[in-house]
């Protein structure tokens, strides 16, 4: 059997459409997607399989200049995910062009040895002229083996970047069952799919202060699932903007998220939230390992 198989690390800055392209290529959603930037905290991967090539896509943190301990290990967890990676694949809105966090990644990657290609996503958007200017500039900074306009949106151009990619992985047995999407465990992925419906549902109200813990997962004699969940953010106010008026809004949340991870887990599923004040949440090292993230000093 001539199968192949390898890694390609998907990196870029915050909303260059890394989950959507991830999702695209793997044929079904395996990451979290919102309008908001810095919404991949953890690095999630995806498992793709075109003909004899299974493909092992690592949709990390979009890389931007962290500020906090949180932001440090979003960004080492990108750029560790990375190490060693078959392919960099680097993911950047062609509509915004080279800014100075895509200069400072080139410059980055500049000093890797692993090989890597170019995907400007979200050509839908610019013009062809722009797009052949763009993508001469990123010639001239970047040593990239190839370039690809795509737009993970619609689809296009996407079967051909999958080709590629699947032509590009060495030869080599899988490493993962031909119907596995994912590497996430159950819990992180009900955690992941909670987390995408308080971006959803609070859009600006609710800053990145927050986060998702599953304190209990559990399955029943009945064949359901019960998963016990806290909200956590760091402020009295947040929670209040959580839960809603008279706890409209987290029961929104929690139905909006049980019928999707109902459709994930294709079983029944009891949902139960509650939000936890924690100023100091960024600093449980515990809540790190749960959402798959490194300690970083």
């Amino acid at each position: 059997m001539n199968q192949r198989f390898g890694t390609v690390a998907v990196v870029g800055a915050p909303n260059a459409g890394k989950s959507t392209l991830v999702n695209a290529l793997v044929g079904q959603k395996v990451a979290i997607v919102t309008p908001k930037a810095q919404t991949t905290r953890t690095r999630l991967m995806g498992i793709a399989i075109a003909g004899d090539s299974q493909i092992l896509l690592t949709d990390t943190p979009g890389i931007f200049e962290p500020k906090r301990r949180l932001d440090r290990a979003m960004v080492a967890a990108a750029w560790g995910s990375a190490q060693d990676a078959d392919l960099i694949a680097l993911v950047v809105d062609a509509a915004a062009g080279i800014t100075r966090n895509i200069s400072a990644m080139l410059d980055r990657l500049a000093e890797r040895r692993e090989p890597r290609i170019l995907v400007l996503n979200k050509v839908d958007l610019v013009r062809k002229e722009e797009l052949l200017v763009l993508a001469t500039q990123f010639g001239e900074r970047g040593s990239f083996e190839e370039i690809y306009m795509i737009s993970a949106s619609t689809g296009d151009g996407v079967a051909e970047l999958k080709a590629a990619l699947a032509a590009r992985v060495p030869e080599g047995p899988w490493h993962f069952p031909e119907d596995q999407v994912s590497d996430a465990t159950d819990r992180m992925m009900a955690a992941e799919i909670t987390r995408e419906q308080l971006y959803h549902q609070l859009h600006a109200e609710l800053p990145y202060a927050s986060a998702i813990e599953t304190e209990k997962y559990e399955e029943r004699k009945d064949g359901s699932i019960a998963i016990h969940q806290q909200i956590l953010v760091g402020r009295d106010s947040q929670k209040a903007i959580v839960l809603g008026k008279g706890g409209a809004r987290i029961k929104q949340i929690g139905e909006a998220a049980r019928r999707e991870l109902a459709e994930a887990f294709g079983r029944k599923v009891h949902l139960f939230l509650h939000v936890k004040v924690n100023p100091r949440w960024e600093e449980d090292r515990g809540l790190y390992r749960e959402i798959g993230l490194d300690w970083v000093e």
